[in-house]
């Protein structure tokens, strides 16, 4: 069997990033568990990264079709908002100047997904399911209200992310 005919699923990551520490901003590993006890499509990996970003970019450039990112993001609307975004490879700027530092326990997802660019490990297409937050600058463990609210409504948007990704072509970028 060759590699080809061995590889005809698409590879999906599904990565939970944020820090539990931070109340609202551990939003991203709750519901990367609470797929992990739900069925997913052959070649789904749901992962929780924490604040691991380097680890994150180290696995997104083993090699995935689709990526999908769960995080918070501040945009503006009322806590417990969910955002759906499509990342642009080519918005994303790919350069890290000689002696630049990257904190590898603090790597957001535009940093992840510049440090992916920046070694041609970008994957086919990339999402971000994203919560708006009540609470992520006090020091405390667990979510706020409205944001645990989303997390089941999270979960099913995922998985339609997944089930749209999954019914279309692969689409690699070169180069990934």
């Amino acid at each position: 069997m060759t590699d080809t005919t061995q590889r005809t699923q698409q590879q999906i990551l599904v990565a939970g990033i944020g820090n539990a520490w931070l109340r609202d901003d551990g939003f991203g590993g709750e519901v990367a568990k609470l797929l992990s006890e739900r069925e997913l499509p052959a070649g789904v990996h749901v992962i929780d990264f924490g604040t691991g970003g380097l680890d994150l970019a180290y696995e997104v450039m083993r090699g995935y079709d689709a990526l999908i990112l769960v995080d918070v993001s501040r945009q503006g609307e009322p806590p417990g908002t969910l955002y759906v975004m499509e990342a642009d490879v080519a918005e994303i700027d790919g350069q890290i100047e000689d002696g630049q530092m990257l904190d590898p326990h603090g790597m957001d997802p535009q940093t992840v997904l510049r440090f992916v660019k920046y070694v041609g490990g970008w994957p086919g297409r990339v999402f971000v399911v994203a919560c708006e937050p009540e609470v992520v600058e006090d020091v405390g463990f667990g979510l706020s209200e409205s944001v645990s609210g989303a997390l089941n409504l999270a979960a099913d948007v995922v998985l339609e992310t997944i089930a749209e990704l999954t019914s279309s072509a692969p689409t690699r970028a070169a180069g990934a």
